[in-house]
């Protein structure tokens, strides 16, 4: 079979790039290939909010599924470095690009054909739908393993999207690694398989017809209020976590100076037997 054509390619930096082919009529695939495992860098995630703004102003309302050319990985997350020596990150690389995925005017699939850690797999989730690799891959939040907090709209999109909390639960709190069959149990995940797989998925559920009306993203905005809400005010967002902090710190001083007045307490207790 020879290779589908590719409609448009997106480069990345230093040498990475987005290609669109069309596997079927209407349905577009954005395949990332940012060595070595398609980090959200705010090279990457300007070239794939350009790639969305294509396909929606140059092309027939459809689909958009997103996958990856590395077998390994769909994507490892946020590049630190890069995240975190600019004030501008989330506010104008990742949050812009989360808000247009979870609010695009068309269906989107996610299709998770290697490992998705912590902001790798909130981009999945910032999708209408996940498909996974059967065969390969974790699905993990694994902050608590290197010590990040979660932003408050990391978070919400989880609790707005998950049908159990226990499974948000676990994903947080043990930093679980989750494979195709188990995240599919917990609904993280709505199918398994490949391209093949996706494309019976749509044609089953009529998702290249859903854009037509033109309110699908205005009906996915509502739907998901909290989380968009969050990433249009990263300053409050920010704010809050920030207050918290500070809220911490003070908890610690009180609960110190407490166990303090208990020893000394204790210890004078002691000295009278």
């Amino acid at each position: 079979m020879s290779p589908i054509p590719a409609l448009f390619k997106v480069t990345t930096e230093p040498e990475g790039s987005i290609t669109c082919t069309q596997p079927s009529p209407r349905v577009y695939l954005l395949t990332f290939d940012s060595a070595p495992d398609n980090r959200l860098t705010p090279e990457f995630c300007a070239a794939f909010l350009l790639a969305l703004d294509i396909i929606d102003h140059r092309h027939e309302k459809g689909v958009v599924v997103t996958t990856s050319a590395i077998p390994k990985f769909y994507s490892n997350g946020l590049d630190f470095e890069s995240a975190f020596k600019s004030v501008s990150f989330f506010p104008e690389s990742l949050y812009p690009l989360w808000k247009r995925l979870l609010t695009y005017p068309m269906p989107t699939i996610a299709l998770i054909n290697g490992h998705a850690f912590a902001a790798g797999i909130m981009t999945a989730m910032m999708h209408d739908y996940r498909f996974m690799n059967p065969h390969r891959g974790f699905l993990c939040l694994n902050e608590l393993e290197f010590g990040a907090s979660l932003k408050a709209p990391m978070s919400s999109v989880f609790r707005q999207k998950l049908p159990n909390p226990n499974t948000y639960r676990t994903m947080v709190l043990e930093a679980k690694r989750f494979n195709a069959l188990e995240a599919l149990q917990e609904g993280i995940v709505d199918g398994l398989g490949m391209v093949p797989e996706v494309l019976k998925f749509i044609q089953e559920m009529g998702l290249v017809e859903k854009a037509k009306s033109g309110v699908y993203g205005q009906l996915k905005a509502e739907m998901w209020r909290e989380t968009v809400g969050y990433l249009d005010d990263y300053a409050g967002s920010e704010k809050m976590i920030e207050e918290s902090m500070r809220g911490e710190e003070r908890r610690k001083e009180r609960g110190e100076k407490r166990v303090e007045e208990w020893e000394k307490l204790k210890d004078q207790k002691g000295a009278k037997l």
